[in-house]
């Protein structure tokens, strides 16, 4: 997905005139955005990033002030491309646009992307690109920005009518490709003979990626003379020529040299390559292809490195690999003709089993508190990865989020319904503290949707449940809403009391974050009521859990009494469970009611600990909430430079995990800073920009607040500015009968009386 430019690695020829091409743009260009369309005949980028392209964008890289992009689109991947919607996301997050903030629809999300860009000087790389589609709305349209698009297709629309400069990546010079050959044989066959390296060369077709995996042949086969290489590369290329029809000569010269390197390798290297095409990831790791194959980690180990050594897999990290896509596309075909549909059947189970059972050990550490799901036994002989501490699973989880997607399609697509609904709510428990929750719901209605063909009950409650926290959690309340009905109407109708008991406590934050205090109550109070009549060790966290949510209903509201005593038995309770991350709420909870007392010192300490929590298990969701009350109560005691230390950082976390609302909330929280610091117009600024996000996320209550916090800034030099944004306030409180709704109320119909 979209990044910064990959690491550089020289490429290995020389292609001084397409460099020479490159370099006149640069120096020729005048103002506006320039696009150049790289046309990359198959096979010339060789594998991985050894592309020319981005060897020369990482030489100019530092012409480009404000940064650069980079997203490989893979266009030819025999799989899934990248949409230009998921490059448009990727992006937009890159540039600072929190996850929730970017539009659903295409055209919207461009034209965002397009006003960022604007007044920016960026480097542009969309690397394999198949189709104009793809590439269009990912161009800035207007500024000062390079965009390079590399394609094996010529995107004649991007010349006609986006002005782009094709430069065109062809085969290698004659002379370049035998320099190329003889480069990687020297040291292991220096006798070899010029004409027949020359001979070689041509059956190659003079690409470097064909010419590349050759000369490694060579190389490992130092005693077996050329002519015999030669003659084995003639059969496989009169093979082809009898089963392709209309091949073009480039493609063709591809193929002949993955046969005649792949029909060399050993059986059982064979074997993996075949097999590694079914993964349904672009990136793997060591357990996961042994576990495709059914292998163990050393023997694993030892067929990936030959596969690497003959070019046919590139080594991209520690025991991390990755196919370019066109070797890719010729394992899974080599895995469709010569494996039964058995086989191909039982290695995609041995893969999706190490996942889901990977996955659910994570979830041990990341999510202690939710249930394990009762899983199918594995069919892979290798273990699951054994987590020793909350990091080791934390970086397991960031790493492997992006194969989750296409391990549920992969699942789905092969009718393994159970695979697929498991593997999505055990990636949603397993989600690093860090992941933004849209990404989980980019493939979460699949799961569901298997859920649905299984006829599992208890997978579709599970689902739609994580389907609402979800949805809650990037402010799309009215989805969450209808998730959570629905999974409360299942449990009902099904009679499953403790998932009827999540659907209320879940409703219940939905209500809270809503401000329906009294609703929130009776949700809590009911599920309180169920899981307090289960006697096991879950229901006794999920009560405790509970009744924090209970305590933090009665603090909004203004009924400190009954928070501290709710607050005191949930605290207790989660220390007796050792459950950490409520340890933390509860003591954020605490903390606000010292707060609201003036009892800063006791509110410090209970920060403390609870922001300790939250940096122990690397959550920033909870340590960006947690911060907001940090900043209150340093303002409260003179601490400002420190208060605007904590509200910034708060903004930023909630900015990249896409929660508008509570970003805003930090917006306020400088705004109030400012206010205490004398400087009323840098407050009114912060206040205009927060009231603006509360008013697009149709929440009253904040709104309210936040216009009441303005007018107290204008109010000074600006009176009859105070008393609109006043009398405003005043209307959208008017539903609200809460105690604490009920003293704003009369305060700002007290500054409007005066």
């Amino acid at each position: 997905m979209p990044r910064q430019l990959p690491a550089d690695v020289p490429a290995f020829v020389n292609r001084t005139a397409e460099l020479g091409q490159l370099n006149a743009v640069l120096t020729g260009r005048g103002g506006g955005q320039v696009v150049v369309s790289v046309h990359v005949v198959a096979g010339t980028a060789g594998a991985g990033k050894t592309s020319l392209v981005l060897h020369w964008a990482h030489q100019v890289k530092d012409r480009f002030p404000d940064g650069q992009l980079f997203v490989n689109l893979r266009g030819y991947d025999p799989r899934e491309p990248v949409t230009a919607e998921q490059a448009l996301r990727g992006f937009l997050r890159a540039l600072g646009v929190a996850a929730g903030d970017v539009p659903r629809d295409v055209d919207d999300a461009a034209a965002l992307y397009r006003s960022l860009l604007a007044d920016r000087r960026m480097l542009i790389v969309l690397d394999n690109a198949a189709t104009v589609g793809q590439v269009r709305p990912l161009l800035p349209g207007s500024g000062d920005s390079l965009v390079l698009v590399t394609s094996r297709n010529r995107l004649a629309g991007l010349t006609v009518r986006d002005g782009a400069r094709r430069i065109t990546l062809g085969t290698l010079p004659e002379p370049e490709a035998v320099a190329l050959l003889r480069a990687v044989t020297q040291d292991y066959r220096p006798g070899d003979d010029p004409d027949q390296l020359t001979e070689l060369a041509r059956l190659c077709a003079h690409l470097p990626l064909a010419l590349r995996i050759a000369a490694e042949r060579a190389a490992s086969h130092p005693h077996l003379s050329l002519d015999d290489l030669l003659a084995d590369l003639h059969d496989e290329s009169a093979l082809w020529d009898a089963l392709s029809t209309g091949i073009d000569d480039e493609a063709e010269a591809v193929r002949t040299v993955f046969a005649w390197s792949y029909r060399a390798l050993p059986p059982h290297s064979g074997t993996l390559f075949r097999l590694l095409g079914l993964h349904p990831g672009p990136e793997f790791g060591l357990p996961a292809a042994a576990a495709l194959a059914g292998l163990g980690l050393g023997r694993a180990r030892q067929l990936l490195d030959d596969l690497v050594g003959a070019h046919l897999l590139e080594q991209t990290g520690p025991d991390r690999y990755q196919f370019h896509d066109l070797l890719r596309a010729y394992a899974a075909d080599q895995a469709h003709d010569e494996e039964p549909a058995e086989e191909r059947e039982a290695a995609l189970r041995r893969v999706l089993d190490w996942y889901l059972h990977t996955a659910d050990a994570a979830q041990t550490w990341l999510q202690p508190g939710e249930e394990h799901l009762p899983l199918p036994r594995s069919t892979t002989p290798l273990p699951p990865l054994a987590f020793a501490d909350y990091d080791a699973a934390a970086d397991w989880a960031e790493r492997e989020r992006p194969t989750f997607p296409h391990l549920v399609r992969a699942a789905a697509a092969a009718g393994l319904h159970r695979h697929a609904w498991q593997l999505t709510a055990t990636a949603w428990n397993a989600l690093a503290a860090s992941a933004a929750h849209a990404d989980w719901l980019g493939f979460a209605h699949l799961g569901l949707a298997s859920a649905e063909r299984a006829d599992d009950t208890d997978g579709q409650l599970l689902l739609l449940n994580q389907l609402g926290m979800s949805y809650r959690s990037v402010n799309q309340l009215g989805p969450a809403a209808d998730h959570l009905g629905r999974a409360l109407d299942l449990a009902r109708a099904t009679g499953k009391r403790m998932d009827e008991a999540h659907a209320l406590n879940l409703l219940g934050l939905l209500h809270l974050r809503t401000r329906r205090l009294d609703a929130a109550a009776a949700d809590f109070t009911q599920a309180l009521g169920i899981f307090r009549a289960v006697r096991d060790a879950g229901g006794e966290h999920w009560a405790a859990t509970t009744l924090s949510n209970l305590a933090g209903t009665h603090l909004e509201a203004g009924r400190l009494q009954e928070a501290d005593a709710a607050v005191r038995a949930a605290l207790t309770a989660h220390r007796a469970l050792e459950n950490q991350q409520s340890i933390g709420n509860a003591l954020w909870l605490t903390a606000r009611l010292h707060h609201e007392r003036d009892e800063h010192a006791s509110a410090r300490a209970a920060l403390d600990e609870a922001l300790g929590v939250a940096l122990g298990l690397r959550n920033r969701g909870l340590e960006g909430f947690w911060l907001l009350t940090l900043g209150d109560v340093q303002r409260d005691t003179g601490q400002y430079g420190d208060a605007l230390a904590s509200f910034q950082r708060s903004a930023m976390l909630h900015r990249r995990l896409g929660d508008r609302s509570r970003e805003a909330l930090a917006w306020r929280g400088t705004g109030r800073t400012y206010a205490a610091l004398g400087r009323p117009g840098e407050a009114a600024g912060f206040h205009r920009r927060a009231a603006a996000a509360h008013r697009d996320l149709g929440d009253a209550w904040q709104l309210a607040v936040e216009l009441d916090c303005l007018a107290a800034a204008v109010s000074p030099a600006d009176p009859e500015a105070a008393r609109v944004h006043w009398t405003e306030a005043l209307s959208h409180l008017t539903p609200y009968t809460d105690p604490r709704a009920t003293a704003l109320r009369r305060r700002v119909a007290g500054q409007l009386g005066s």
